[in-house]
């Protein structure tokens, strides 16, 4: 684990504030996130669907709040979930992340005090990042 930093804790406690508004009636597990871009923090909850595959995840919702108010670069991320141990974002979470940051510090936390720091390229490491798609093709 790396050294948490006040702007590492400030963000945290903006996950944490919103994950009690998560909307998780199936499986009871909340979560929070909060994402650093372009000076602001953007917020996301997790939102179950009966239809288990419309489900959105915390940190895409946060990602997609700071992508609708024109950032292009996410430079933080913090997750909560109602985990004992620290909740880590998922490997569909951690695909859309790499999109905006490959080098992305995260900062997880659950229901204790215990948190983890990581970069997203120690969680998915050699990640599909928009560099393969623009290759020229070789014939």
């Amino acid at each position: 684990m790396r050294n948490l930093t006040q702007p590492d804790l400030a963000l945290l406690a903006f996950a944490r504030e919103i994950k009690d508004k998560a909307y998780a009636p199936y499986s009871g597990f909340r979560v929070g996130a909060a994402v650093y871009a372009n000076g602001e923090i953007f917020q996301g909850v997790n939102v179950e669907n009966a239809a288990y595959g419309s489900t959105l995840c915390a940190e895409r919702g946060a990602v997609m709040a700071a992508i609708a108010a024109g950032a292009t670069t996410i430079d933080g991320l913090a997750v909560v979930g109602d985990s004992e141990a620290p909740t880590v974002p998922c490997g569909a979470c951690r695909q859309v992340l790499a999109e905006f940051n490959p080098e992305l510090r995260i900062i997880m936390g659950g229901r204790t005090d215990e948190v983890m720091v990581m970069t997203l390229e120690e969680l998915l490491p050699e990640a599909f990042v928009r560099g393969y798609l623009d290759q020229d093709d070789e014939k």
